[in-house]
Formats: structure tokens, sequence, C-alpha cells
């Protein structure tokens, strides 16, 4: 079983920088995909940025050159670093980890990106 907690949301400014960070509890394979979705109100969860095996990194579109993820395989971490964010950018943030063909989600954390 993998358990997932979230910490780093809150209120900030646009232009502004949050770091979000998740511990993994359980047994975590370094190879699994591991990354941080949002769900902004009335719309569906959408990926945000995922490391996965190879250290390959995936963005949306919308955060390049802005989002930055990384990961620790000692640790269980994965840590999602967000510069010059912008209103869009809000919403609640969720970590996931892919563990064979099970996804594990934690409960979120709020960002809110004010203009």
């Amino acid at each position: 079983q993998v358990q997932l907690v979230e910490s780093g949301g809150g209120l900030v400014q646009a232009g502004g920088s949050l770091r979000l960070s998740c511990a993994a509890s359980g047994s975590i394979f370094s190879g699994n995909a591991m990354g941080w979705y949002r769900q902004a109100p009335g719309k569906q969860r959408e990926l945000v940025a995922a490391t996965r095996s190879g250290g390959r990194t995936d963005y949306a579109d919308s955060v390049k050159g802005r989002f930055t993820i990384s990961r620790d395989n000692a640790k269980n971490t994965v840590d999602l670093q967000m510069n010059n964010l912008k209103p869009e950018n809000t919403g609640v943030y969720y970590c996931w980890v892919r563990q064979l063909v099970t996804d594990y989600w934690g409960h979120g954390t709020q960002v809110t990106v004010s203009s």
C-alpha cells in the first residue's frame, strides 16, 4: 500500500513562486512514474508534470519553462517548483504515483494565484 502526503500549497500573487512537496510511504519502486496533477474548479484533473523511468520528465505545455519537477528516490519524495505563477494555475494539486498498474493519489493541496 502506498500513501502520499502533499504540502506547500497556499495563496500567492501572480508572478510569485511556490514549492509543493510530496512524501510517499510504502514500497515505491524507483522506476515508477511519479508526478503532479491539477484539478481546477469545474474541470477534469490534468497532468502538470511527471518523472518516469530513466529519469524522463514530462510537462504540460502551459507550464514548460516555469515549473520544475524533482525526485529523490532515497527519500521517496517528489517536489514541484512553480515559478512565475499565473491565475490559471489555480487549483487543487494532487501527488500521483503509478505502482505497476495501480494509480495512487494524495489528498491534494490547494494553490490559489491571485491576479
